[in-house]
């Protein structure tokens, strides 16, 4: 075994197991359209194949956990097949996936988190989480600290949904994700008010997707590619493993 995973593992092996492991990875996802050329399970698919992957990165240390695969999608519900959660009932999931495992021994855990539209929720999470069990709870994007890779490859001004770095992701961890003979460029609607609310933007606020692409994508899938999906997926992991061995003391000459 290279890389511990509850939904494989017996409850004996989950028991040896508590020897070694120092905290649990959560992979969090969503339900939501991904235009006309990915799967809507893309976040939850990609969290978990990332999950798996820093897994092995961080064997023994870590437990990987069965994935939340819906999340915080309401910017895309008026598109067919997105279900959300609310906030709310993504924060009470993870305190109660938090707490059955702080009953086993594990009191340190990652939400590996495959959706911007989480992000704001995991950062309260972290802190809620954090104060009322007694825990450590840190948060990470999946890929967005591949930042070389990123700035090398994905040339779209706007992108970050079922774009060429997201098609790239799909085509190097879950290629079945993807319609190849489908891809399009985002069908982006010039002149809304959600330009004045983008991240990076002075004020931010909420808006439905439809309001700024017709087709649900925002980029250029058909620029993505496997090659493209694995520089970035190998920088980020390496970064999420060099940072948390950092984080919890580990000694990463001894990782798998």
């Amino acid at each position: 075994m290279n890389c511990y995973n509850l939904t494989k593992m017996t409850w004996k092996e989950v028991e040896k197991s508590l020897e070694t492991v120092e905290f649990a990875i959560i992979p969090v996802g969503a339900h939501e359209q991904h235009g006309p050329h990915m799967a809507e399970s893309c976040d939850a698919v990609l969290a978990e194949r990332m999950a798996n992957k820093l897994g092995k990165r961080m064997f023994p240390y870590t437990i990987v956990t069965p994935s939340v695969n819906m999340g915080v999608s309401e910017h895309h519900i008026h598109f067919p097949g997105t279900i959300t959660l609310q906030p709310s009932t993504l924060i009470a999931v993870l305190t109660d996936m938090v707490s059955s495992l702080k009953q086993h021994g594990i009191k340190k855990f990652l939400f590996l988190n495959s959706h911007g539209g989480n992000q704001s929720t995991l950062s309260l999470a972290a802190m809620t989480i954090t104060k009322e069990l007694e825990v450590e709870v840190y948060y990470a994007k999946t890929t967005s600290s591949a930042k070389e890779s990123i700035g090398k490859y994905v040339k779209s001004p706007l992108f970050g949904h079922s774009c060429e770095r997201e098609v790239s992701e799909a085509l190097y961890l879950a290629p079945e994700l993807v319609r190849v003979d489908l891809l399009e460029k985002g069908d982006i609607k010039e002149g809304g008010k959600w330009e004045r609310l983008r991240p990076g933007k002075a004020v931010q606020g909420f808006y439905f997707y439809e309001e700024m692409t017709e087709n649900g994508c925002i980029g250029d899938g058909r620029q993505g590619s496997r090659e493209i999906g694995e520089q970035i997926v190998e920088e980020a992991l390496d970064n999420l493993a060099e940072e948390l061995s950092e984080l919890l003391d580990l000694k990463e000459e001894q990782l798998y």
